[in-house]
């Protein structure tokens, strides 16, 4: 069964903030090269 679009788009943003809120806490810089 597939999931709503609503709640994979959520699961994703809230990964996302969490990324980068932990990248702004910390205060390093990010490099696109050393996340792939």
């Amino acid at each position: 069964m597939k999931k709503p679009y609503n709640v994979v788009a959520v699961a994703l943003a809230n990964k996302m903030a969490r990324v980068v809120w932990a990248l702004m806490m910390s205060g390093r810089r990010f490099e696109a090269s050393a996340a792939v």
